[in-house]
């Protein structure tokens, strides 16, 4: 393994000396000389962890594993490791042993909500396909630890047929969410079949890719691939930066190549603590998203699973940056901050709270700046008639799937009074 010889400037770009252009920029070479152990870390950055550092992360690294490629690597700042963003997602910490009784191995059910191997159902017109186990970087705030990078989880073809099949039986499912691991990580011929065989599947209207490989190795977004996934429109595409370090020459270049081919892109971040909990980041993340045709679509709280606790910010810090932003900033460039709930509740928002209170006729209200304001209801207002709904849409309503939860119980048409668990414990 060669050392990787940079030099880390304030703008985040990597320069390497002694590896040529052509390799450097091969995403294949920087998949096959991604970082999996710490003599080669240490190697490639020019640098010695200190023993007590070295002894826990081996001992960490038996349960989760490492992946950096060297160009996520050349980012990190090897002078200031310790407060590192890109350094802190990427390398072992020996906090992912100190498990909480709360943390769970599958804090979404994703296992639990699966009709077949690789599909979860958690909403009545989505489907998530998980389509590979392997990702560029092991991200270490994964929620999904418990499969990526292990062998007893690498999706075979028949599995992945298994899974297109559930999806072709199923004419609910309108939205197909590919995801992994890391889509792009597949050969672009294997990506280009899965993409095909869905977009034959003919209530499958939008097909959604999740990669961070913008983030980790952006010349996986290569022209040929990009001339692929334009066969598969409509396509969509959210990518996962999480700190403006990230955003660099090269991913601007990825970005720029997937908008230019017509896909719209979307971010996922994850609120961090000691990455990204300041909203000073958040605003300058999301500034550089949009510069570069990418609507940040969420702000994760950090889910529950097993080892991520240190990552974890409270719900206060999350609606701090949430109210730095809202007024302060574009709406397109603000992100919606939300919750995975714990045991497959899907993700609810969490936001300022705007609304002061409410009468039968008036909403009391407050803006950015703290004033008050009232809103005036309307006086004769009438529910639409569902006969004109199905002469406009030329459909019937009760071709529409059954709603549930609590658009149900808001519904004229509906008896229900209350929601009732189906069991108890």
């Amino acid at each position: 393994m060669e050392r990787l010889k940079t030099e880390i400037k304030l703008d985040g770009e990597p320069r390497h000396e002694n590896i040529g252009e052509k390799r450097w920029r091969d995403w294949r070479w920087q998949v096959k000389n991604a970082v999996k152990d710490i003599d080669t870390f240490e190697d490639m950055l020019g640098i010695s962890l200190p023993a007590e550092m070295r002894e826990t992360t081996e001992k960490t690294l038996e349960k989760f594993p490492l992946s950096i490629t060297p160009y996520y690597l050349s980012l990190m700042n090897r002078e200031r490791l310790e407060i590192d963003p890109i350094f802190r997602q990427a390398f072992p910490s020996p906090k992912e042993l100190e498990r909480t009784d709360f943390e769970m191995e599958d804090p979404l059910a994703e296992d639990r909500d699966s009709p077949v191997p690789g599909v979860t159902v958690r909403y009545p017109d989505r489907a998530l396909f998980l389509v590979s186990n392997l990702c560029a970087m092991y991200c270490r705030h994964c929620t999904r630890k418990r499969k990526v990078g292990r062998v007893d989880s690498v999706p075979n073809r028949k599995r992945i047929q298994d899974g297109i099949d559930y999806i072709r039986s199923n004419p609910a499912i309108r939205d197909v969410l590919v995801s992994g691991g890391d889509p792009f990580l597949l050969s672009t011929d294997y990506l280009d079949w899965i993409l095909g065989e869905i977009r034959s599947i003919e209530h499958v209207e939008i097909v959604r890719i999740g990669t961070r490989t913008p983030v980790v190795l952006p010349f996986r977004i290569t022209e040929n691939l990009v001339s692929m996934l334009k066969k598969h429109h409509p396509l969509w595409i959210n990518t996962h930066f999480n700190h403006p370090r990230e955003m660099t020459t090269d991913s601007q270049k990825a970005l720029a190549m997937l908008a230019d081919a017509g896909i719209p892109l979307g971010n996922q971040s994850v609120l961090l603590a000691g990455v990204n909990d300041s909203p000073v980041i958040i605003k300058k993340l999301v500034h550089l998203l949009v510069k570069n045709r990418v609507r940040p679509y969420y702000l994760f709280q950090c889910d529950m699973s097993e080892g991520l606790n240190h990552f974890r910010t409270p719900i206060g810090k999350g609606i701090e940056i949430v109210e730095s932003l809202i007024g302060h900033t574009s709406g397109y460039a603000r992100p919606m901050y939300v919750i995975d709930a714990p045991g497959g509740g899907g993700k609810i928002p969490i936001q300022p709270n705007y609304q002061l209170s409410r009468s039968g006729s008036k909403l009391v209200l407050r803006n950015y700046e703290g004033v008050i304001t009232t809103y005036q209801e309307p006086e004769n207002y009438h529910e639409p008639d569902p006969e004109a709904i199905e002469a406009t849409l030329n459909h019937k309503t009760s071709d529409f799937p059954e709603v549930v939860g609590i658009c149900r119980l808001l519904c004229d048409d509906n008896s229900d009074i209350s929601i009732k668990p189906s069991s108890s414990n």
